[in-house]
């Protein structure tokens, strides 16, 4: 696939299951992420309310696939997208860089809910990199 960088935009595939270790062909596959204030409803490949006393559960495969920004703007208006930020750890705070972000911020990831938006903000649904214990 030949994409010019400053016409590319990345969409988020949520992989039922992994089944292989062979790379895609276009993009990368990402693993071992953590969910946290929500959990992830593999019955309809959405994101779900937290389950009483489970305070984080494993995210599935996620597929980085490199589109076209104009196919990416048509696929993010197909229903309630979360931007779920994605955090090296669990405390969401560190030093703010010349970004504007914090050093504990790596990218927003778009997730499917069948709750609008708001719903997930307010409850401060994130995805960790690593868990505290």
């Amino acid at each position: 696939m030949n994409l010019i960088a400053n016409q590319t935009s990345i969409f988020f595939q949520i992989l039922p299951k992994l089944s292989s270790d062979k790379p895609p062909d276009d993009g990368a596959y990402i693993n071992g992420l953590f969910l946290d204030g929500c959990r992830w409803d593999y019955d309809i490949m959405k994101l779900g309310d937290q389950k009483p006393k489970v305070l984080n559960e494993p995210m599935p495969a996620i597929w980085l696939q490199p589109i076209e920004k104009a196919k990416s703007k048509v696929l993010q208006g197909t229903g309630n997208l979360y931007m779920c930020p994605v955090y090296k750890t669990s405390e969401r705070r560190g030093t703010l860089s010349t970004t504007g972000h914090s050093t504990n911020f790596v990218l927003p990831i778009y997730l499917p809910s069948q709750q609008p938006v708001t719903f997930w903000t307010k409850r401060g649904a994130a995805l960790l990199c690593q868990l505290d214990n």
